[in-house]
């Protein structure tokens, strides 16, 4: 399944002019996609489920109907009725595995995402980053690839805690074992980041079937090579990661988000793009970054 499109996001002053281009593949190993993803301005999400006997499948559903009932598309949502929508969703995959039968899996799926939220008490509008598991957000600002989030993994641990080194995670012997899930347990604790919404911004939002089979510098290529517009550019990204061998499901959505005139000249991206930096780091939960840093074109 796949799809472009676009849609304009009435601001208090101005909007929001939001285009992406979403994808997703069974790959060319498993016979059912347990990935599900929600596109939809300004709400952009991946889920990515587990669980075998179908139960995956129900698990990402799961969390993209309960998304779109919680959530009103075509308008800013607040970071409470995110964390809702997430919530919501814990207990909505949490209730697949109490309704299975007895000795079945336990249904879980993974979540990424971003919205575009009004923060509040005069705060603004910002991009709310999120995520549980190890799908993935990125940034890209037309030079460099930045990782937002932060995968919730064994081998993330053990990067973090300096006993591997990050090119050695795709062959450690865990490199499947997620520590954090969607109907994992009874309260779910997702990570957030709150980015300013600010003149052009570009995210990829993406499951792990991309990320195991293209590297960070290959992705960073296609964003580039189209000057970084969303159009086409989530099934280039899907399209390599099948060529690579599609050994899982892959699913990405690439959005791009542009605040009024885009304008900037050299030494105002590097300014914005300090600002992101900046915000990322101030709000980052956990020690560690999320993969090599920066990965320019």
């Amino acid at each position: 399944m796949s799809g472009d499109g676009e849609g304009v996001v009435a601001l208090t002053r101005g909007a929001a002019l939001i285009a992406h281009s979403a994808r997703t593949d069974v790959g060319r190993v498993r016979s059912v996609n347990e990935d599900a993803f929600l596109a939809e301005a300004p709400i952009y999400l991946v889920a990515d489920g587990m669980g075998g006997h179908a139960r995956g499948d129900a698990a990402s559903r799961a969390v993209i109907e309960t998304f779109s009932r919680h959530l009103e598309f075509g308008v800013p949502s607040s970071p409470e009725q995110v964390l809702d929508a997430i919530h919501s969703s814990n207990e909505a995959v949490r209730a697949l595995s109490e309704a299975g039968e007895e000795g079945t899996a336990v249904a879980g799926t993974t979540l990424s995402g971003v919205a575009l939220v009004d923060a509040g008490d005069g705060a603004g509008f910002h991009w709310m980053v999120f995520n549980i598991g190890d799908s993935r957000v990125y940034a890209w600002d037309g030079r460099t690839l930045d990782q937002l989030s932060v995968d919730h993994s064994a081998v993330q641990e053990l990067v973090d805690a300096g006993l591997i080194q990050p090119e050695d995670a795709e062959r450690h012997p865990e490199r499947n074992v997620i520590t954090r899930a969607l109907g994992a347990d009874e309260f779910v604790d997702p990570d957030v980041w709150l980015i300013p919404a600010a003149g052009r911004q570009v995210f990829l939002v993406c499951s792990d079937g991309l990320t195991k089979e293209v590297d960070d510098r290959s992705i960073a290529h296609i964003l580039a090579g189209d000057a970084g517009h969303a159009a086409g550019l989530a099934g280039e990204l899907v399209d390599l990661a099948l060529a690579h061998g599609g050994r899982d499901n892959v699913t990405a959505i690439v959005v791009e988000s542009v605040l009024g005139a885009d304008d900037d000249d050299d030494e105002t991206t590097r300014d914005r793009r300090g600002r992101l930096s900046r915000a990322v780091e101030e709000t980052r939960p956990r020690t560690g970054g999320g993969g090599d840093g920066d990965v320019p074109a």
